[in-house]
């Protein structure tokens, strides 16, 4: 008798059919994990809390909700205020969700019962977060496995499980956070595949976007367009991170489009755009810049620079595979950089002394990348025993061990003329004087250009995963043909 075939989470239309088998495969290789780590250790059963329904402020709008990764990574629940267990030694899944009152039917849609649940996300076992207790005590564990630990990007703690009566239980908060997190690193073939998805309907938007600015326009409706296209398209109602639409010398603002800096400047002719946008589906992200001239014409400086950050993208793509070290490809990135630096005439002398006193850092004070997945900036980059390497640059770089197969990165070397950084520099002997003052004169206000495209390590180097136009040729030629409409159709995968 054949088995029944898993559930999908799918939006319709051209958007991508997620089958329920990728949770229930996380689900299986973190057992594996945890039994591989703790041996014979005792009946274990991990608890996840999901994340909760907030309010904005002291109101009752309801802002919109986005799972917790962690827990979405393990059982792809997208309501709110739900818990989950899993039974290390049988892989047994239990799904807690909150008993609704009869009021919900009225104001907020069906209230699905238990059943519904474990149909719809094919776990073994639907009770109720009431329950809780009760149920976790038939299970007999003799310790529950709750997740604590640091995120490396943001040095906040993730939350850790808890509700009324775990006091009863024997509770270890550190087993699980380092396996779960190891977990996530490695992409799965469905991961993946979801991954591709968020990266093709991202990159059409792109697209679209180089097709359609015009100067006289303001950053916030590229912004808008952006989010149209992936919403209409792509099925996606988030956005991966804050849209970062800079345009002239907002493109040297790393993380332009926040409250304070929010994509609502009128694009000039002239102004180079560096357009940062990733959509997110089903909490899978991507993490896709575009730079461009915003009229479609590339000046000569702005062609040096683009191309020396594009050679920059190209080599260190070309060199990346499993077992070579991030921190030697963002070093080689800056490299390019100050060689080519060194050509257009901004720099002078030797760059070997220029690596020595970190002048790269002047240009490109970020890292060259960091690990993606449900987060944009994905959990595993510093694990114990791995320790971030304080010097510029690479201080800030997301990610500090050795690359893996099936580990899925951004590559996003960039070129920026950042004022205070420049005189920092210009103020400082041992980088003033590999500085021609009259040639960089001419590049303040430049602006910058970043190239950001996301890829996934194979066995000898790299699925390049963003898909749009690169060279100057290939921008040009795409700009010029906006007289086109472009909104391009995407093919619809199961996986």
């Amino acid at each position: 008798m054949a088995a029944s075939p898993q559930p999908v989470f799918w939006l319709g239309n051209e958007t991508l059919r997620v089958s329920a088998a990728l949770f229930a495969e996380n689900r299986q290789r973190l057992c594996k994990g945890l039994k591989a780590k703790d041996g014979e250790q005792a009946k274990s059963v991990v608890v996840l809390q999901g994340g909760e329904q907030k309010q904005r402020y002291c109101t009752d709008t309801d802002l919109l909700f986005r799972q917790e990764s962690f827990f979405h990574w393990a059982f792809g629940v997208t309501e709110p205020d739900c818990y989950g267990a899993i039974d290390v030694d049988s892989g047994k899944s239990i799904l807690f969700v909150p008993k609704l009152p009869e009021s919900y039917a009225t104001w907020m849609g069906e209230i699905f019962t238990k059943e519904q649940f474990k149909e719809k996300y094919a776990v073994d076992e639907v009770q109720y977060t009431c329950d809780i207790v009760d149920v976790l005590s038939n299970l007999k564990p003799a310790v529950l496995l709750t997740l604590r630990g640091q995120n490396t990007d943001s040095g906040s703690i993730c939350r850790e499980a808890s509700f009324e009566g775990i006091s009863r239980f024997q509770v270890n908060n550190t087993r699980l956070h380092p396996v779960i997190v190891e977990c996530r690193l490695i992409k799965t073939d469905m991961e993946l595949e979801v991954l591709r998805y968020t990266n093709r309907i991202s990159s059409e938007a792109h697209k679209m976007i180089m097709q359609c600015v015009k100067p006289g326009q303001k950053e916030y409706e590229m912004e808008s367009l952006f989010q149209h296209y992936c919403y209409t398209k792509g099925g996606m109602r988030h956005t991966s991170y804050t849209c970062i639409c800079g345009t002239g010398h907002n493109s040297s603002v790393l993380h332009y489009g926040h409250a304070g800096a929010p994509n609502d400047k009128t694009i000039s002719d002239g102004d180079m755009c560096l357009f940062d946008l990733g959509g997110e589906y089903y909490c899978y992200s991507s993490d896709i810049t575009c730079s461009f001239p915003a009229n479609g014409k590339f000046t000569p400086d702005q062609k040096a620079i683009y191309e020396a950050v594009l050679k920059s993208s190209r080599t260190v793509m070309a060199a990346i595979k499993p077992g070579v070290k991030w921190t030697d490809m963002h070093r080689l990135a800056d490299r390019i950089h100050l060689e080519e630096l060194v050509k257009i005439g901004i720099l002078n002398g030797s760059v070997d002394d220029m690596m020595k006193v970190h002048l790269g850092s002047v240009f490109m004070p970020h890292g060259l990348g960091h690990l993606l997945g449900i987060d944009v900036h994905d959990v595993g980059g510093y694990p114990e025993g791995v320790e971030r390497i304080l010097e510029p640059g690479l201080k800030s770089l997301r990610m500090g061990r050795l690359v893996q197969e099936r580990m899925v990165l951004t590559v996003e070397p960039g070129i920026y003329f950042i004022n205070h950084l420049l005189d920092q520099a210009l103020a400082e002997p041992t980088q003033s004087c590999f500085i021609t003052n009259q040639v960089l004169a001419r590049f303040r206000g430049f602006g910058g250009v970043r190239i950001e495209d996301d890829i996934a390590v194979t066995a000898n180097g790299i699925e390049l995963l963003t898909c749009v136009p690169r060279t100057v040729e290939e921008i040009e030629a795409f700009m010029a043909d906006s007289a086109k409409p472009f909104y391009p159709m995407v093919s619809n995968k199961k996986v």
